[in-house]
């Protein structure tokens, strides 16, 4: 097992904001993870990280439980890729510098990276098809440029799990569209990090997401392959209101 996460809650002021999660992610599974502004994604994706720690249930990633292991070392084994963190990076910083300060898990380049580090750089920002952004500032890069240096810094490291935390937020369709291309590249890699994908659009849950939760009110909907959870029926409970779905070239796609 990748993930596991048994009887999960995590209580503040008295609420529950996230209650009774089960849920297992296999290795070499991709995941889509689907939830109303309000679920709870971003608590459970700061426990699966070990940024807080859960009011009650057992938490095990790789197989290792929470509380017998050294954290530190374990967030080393993941990526993780979110509009917030890209909020933290300065702009001023070369679009290497900010893919090689993955490899020290720091906002900011201060260690002295080795020549093999820099060649892994310039690999990753060549797949990323980055080449041409090595030293241009992070800051005057588009949106979708941005997100690839951002998932070439989390690959720095060759983590076993890639967290993607709305990644698509404010990319046009077509840099939309080449992010996932990317990603599809990534889950196809016989040596590829595990995957979970977070969005709020159906849409953008593409193929080799084989799996999905659903998130509702702090608690888990709904889990398993992604053509079962993603259906108009199941979707229009979650939803509570009315949707269809249509499915074309394996994705899904939501009608109101």
């Amino acid at each position: 097992m990748t993930i596991e996460l048994n009887k999960v809650s995590w209580i503040r002021n008295g609420n529950y904001i996230l209650k009774d999660i089960d849920w297992q992610v296999r290795s070499g599974q991709h995941w889509a993870f689907v939830g109303l502004n309000g679920s709870g994604k971003t608590t459970l994706l700061n426990l699966i990280n070990g940024y807080i720690w859960p009011t009650s249930g057992e938490i095990k990633v790789f197989g290792q439980r929470f509380g017998s292991i050294d954290l530190r070392e374990l967030r080393k084994l993941i990526g993780w890729v979110s509009s917030s963190l890209e909020e933290k990076m300065y702009m001023s910083d070369p679009a290497e510098n900010v893919v090689l300060s993955g490899k020290f898990a720091s906002i900011g380049l201060y260690d002295n990276p080795e020549m093999q580090d820099i060649e892994q750089a310039h690999i990753l920002l060549e797949q990323m098809g980055c080449s041409s952004l090595i030293k241009r500032s992070f800051g005057i890069l588009s949106q979708g440029e941005k997100q690839k240096i951002l998932i070439a810094r989390a690959l720095i490291n060759s983590p076993k799990l890639l967290i993607l935390d709305e990644p698509g937020t404010g990319l046009d369709l077509f840099a939309r569209e080449q992010l996932l291309m990317t990603l599809d590249n990534i889950a196809s890699r016989k040596d590829g990090p595990t995957m979970i994908f977070v969005t709020h659009h159906i849409e953008e849950i593409l193929p080799v997401f084989t799996h999905t939760l659903l998130l509702r009110r702090g608690e888990v909907f709904s889990a398993g392959k992604t053509q079962d959870v993603i259906s108009g029926e199941n979707l229009s409970r979650f939803f509570e209101s009315p949707v269809q779905v249509r499915w074309q070239n394996d994705r899904a796609w939501v009608y109101v």
